[in-house]
């Protein structure tokens, strides 16, 4: 589905799309809109300066969190949630509206219609898919494929929208990006300026590139997230197994008994600093696709698995255990085939068979996906 469009074409195709999405109802509701529930504007620059700009993102936040804030007490916050609760639903819908809701989805072509069949159309918005798998395995090439699809219109199953790329690794190269966008028949510098990138040194750092997004989202039409990688930098900042504690590690004391206790209730989950920190930036990503109806690509690396059975060859699993597999919807396993080739299984999927593409890396690094094998 290579195709080419002169960019007088192109551009008359976006704006034509650009108009139906401004007839549509708006996917979220700006968080000025509270003041028209008689919430002071003071009180609404507080949200905004804490990264919430909308009413659904508001709803996603625990009281807990938005007390936190300064200059807003436990009255004022009960106060902001009632007035939001007006304004969005986020109470019980029936099954047709979520499936009405569904609607709103939009999969983004990987330029590659064998792969676009194995996902079901393409890269799903309001979902996080993740891509794992060994180095030159494909998945930074994808990465940098779908920064150019995504802004073809929908009419050409792209998403018509810009892209935010967290880079954790030093992988992102845009000359590589001028090559894929000359295949689409795209001009290589308006790809360029719809692109936004951040290179990430910190988990930390990671972590508040994404908060900042929530205002960019807000004013301007996004429709895809790239981290590149997720887990890298939480590999890096934490040592041992995610080091123990604060309370552990500063008491040097402690008992079996209170070790069982507590990884019984939290699951392991509070036993490990590494494991929440990882849990709030996948919670900040959900909400983040789920607020701005956007999709959120990110890769993953591998690590041995000494449990992957003797019949298999220096097995591997994905890093970060389960808190990362249950936040990501989709999980693609990329791995090297023979050659050049590459190839693509859905790992885990909630609407998706198990099946596999093979693909072939050009000379351009462009990915072609040839097949799919059931």
């Amino acid at each position: 589905m290579i195709a080419s469009l002169k960019a007088e074409d192109q551009n008359q195709l976006q704006l034509m799309e650009r108009e139906e999405m401004d007839d549509e109802d708006d996917l979220f509701e700006a968080i000025d809109k509270l003041i028209n529930q008689g919430i002071n504007a003071g009180d609404v620059k507080k949200l905004q300066d804490a990264g919430i700009y909308t009413c659904n993102g508001l709803m996603m936040f625990t009281k807990k969190h938005l007390t936190g804030i300064k200059g807003l007490s436990e009255a004022k916050v009960d106060k902001i949630c009632e007035a939001a609760e007006k304004i969005v639903n986020y109470g019980y819908i029936t099954g047709s509206d979520a499936l009405l809701k569904r609607k709103s989805v939009i999969r983004i072509t990987t330029g590659s219609q064998a792969l676009d069949e194995l996902l079901g159309g393409g890269i799903e918005t309001s979902a996080i898919t993740e891509a794992f798998g060994e180095f030159r395995s494909g998945k930074t090439q994808l990465a940098h494929t779908l920064c150019v699809s995504t802004q073809l219109p929908t009419q050409m199953h792209g998403g018509n929208g810009k892209v935010a790329y967290i880079d954790t690794e030093g992988t992102f190269r845009p000359d590589r990006i001028v090559p894929i966008a000359e295949r689409f028949g795209m001009d290589p510098g308006a790809v360029l300026d719809n692109i936004i990138y951040a290179r990430a040194y910190t988990y930390e750092h990671q972590y508040n590139l994404l908060l900042g997004l929530a205002a960019k989202m807000s004013e301007e039409p996004f429709r895809l997230v790239i981290v590149d990688s997720v887990i890298a930098l939480f590999r890096v900042d934490f040592t041992g197994r995610g080091e123990l504690a604060e309370r552990q590690v500063n008491s040097r004391v402690f008992s079996a008994y209170d070790i069982i206790s507590v990884s019984f209730v939290f699951n392991d989950i509070n036993i490990y600093p590494m494991q929440q920190k990882l849990a709030q930036m996948l919670s900040r990503l959900i909400k983040i696709a789920e607020e701005f109806n956007v999709a959120v690509y990110m890769t993953n690396q591998v690590i041995a698995d000494p449990g992957g059975g003797m019949f298999i060859s220096d097995p591997k699993k994905p890093a970060g255990g389960h808190v990362l597999a249950h936040a990501a919807t989709i999980r693609l396993m990329f791995r090297k085939g023979k050659g050049e080739q590459r190839v693509c299984k859905v790992f885990d999927a909630p609407n998706l068979p198990e099946a596999e593409a093979i693909s072939l890396i050009s000379i351009h690094l462009v990915l072609l996906y040839l097949l799919i094998l059931v």
